[in-house]
């Protein structure tokens, strides 16, 4: 069953870095909800376009993130 149809929602919680080229690595489920939600969540870090690099002393440097993700039944 989907986690639609059994009333599964909640907060997600990705860890993940982005590289020196903008590119999301390493995404990684920190707070798990539900295993089809969790792989929910990682498709859709992974589906998003480059983002800015952090920059320290003018060089572009690794950052890592933590972003939570809530599924929400309407």
């Amino acid at each position: 069953m989907v986690p639609q149809e059994q009333g599964i929602q909640g907060k997600v919680i990705i860890q993940f870095v982005v590289d020196r080229d903008g590119t999301i690595t390493d995404p990684v489920v920190v707070r798990s909800v539900d295993p089809y939600l969790d792989k929910e969540a990682l498709r859709v870090i992974k589906a998003m376009p480059k983002w800015t690099p952090g920059k320290q002393r003018q060089k572009p440097v690794r950052v890592s993130f933590t972003v939570p993700i809530n599924f929400q039944l309407q």
